[in-house]
């Protein structure tokens, strides 16, 4: 029996089970931006760290300014680096973007906005994500964060994904047995084995990944290939 919901954000959400990364490179393919995937790898991998390390994103700061800030730590790696020449030309792409990947989470959440008004009128629901301090405004840009009974932020609550301690705050959250719980989210390693290791019940949304896929998903007690499945498999 499933009483209450710890939910991801990025990633699931928001690109409906597409890794982000995979958002953001079809977007240097859209905008011909000249470097190999691999190069934008480790630009992605860069832009991540900085964004956890530094302070660049602010709390008043809504999804496109992180969008933004994002693309600019990027560049920069991918300049500094030799893998993209700092004329100039390149970085002045970064607003178009950062807005067309803005508007492909715009177009995500407003898909998945009839199931989280189902799921927020059946279960108290938490939101679990790892972020940079200002998913409160970026919820309110998108007008969902009345969904969501608490928040439980990496950068606020000093514990981040994959460890299972920021799960065990959710479910605290919810003030319900952790069995009673059903961790729902698009990364097997970031969001089902820490959510299991805390006790909840599993639901991986597989979509277009970053990492290998776990050989045997043994943590995953349901796997989805689409957000609006959650109609069916909460019986909303």
């Amino acid at each position: 029996m499933i009483k209450g919901v710890l939910i991801d954000y990025g990633g699931t959400i928001d690109t409906n089970g597409v890794h982000w990364g995979e958002v953001l490179w079809n977007a240097y393919l859209e905008y011909k931006i000249p470097v190999s995937k691999e190069a934008f790898r480790q630009a992605y991998s860069y832009g991540e760290r900085a964004l956890a390390i530094k302070p660049l994103v602010k709390p008043g700061h809504n999804f496109l300014d992180v969008l933004t800030i994002k693309l600019g730590e990027q560049f920069s790696f991918l300049h500094d680096n030799g893998h993209l020449k700092n004329d100039g030309f390149y970085t002045s792409l970064i607003p178009k973007m950062a807005n067309r990947c803005n508007n492909f989470a715009a177009q995500c959440i407003a898909d998945a906005k009839p199931v989280l008004h189902k799921m927020s009128a059946q279960y108290p629901m938490v939101m679990v994500s790892n972020f940079y301090g200002n998913i409160q405004s970026v919820l309110t840009g998108f007008g969902i964060l009345n969904y969501f009974t608490k928040i439980v932020e990496s950068s606020v609550v000093g514990y981040r994904k994959p460890d299972p301690q920021i799960y065990t705050i959710g479910v605290e959250a919810l003030a319900l047995p952790a069995a009673d719980c059903v961790v729902i989210g698009d990364s097997y390693a970031k969001d089902i084995e820490p959510g299991k290791l805390a006790g909840c019940q599993t639901i991986w949304l597989k979509g277009e990944g970053w990492e290998s896929d776990p050989v045997s998903p043994v943590f995953a007690d349901k796997i989805i290939k689409s957000f609006a499945e959650l109609d069916r498999i909460l019986c909303l």
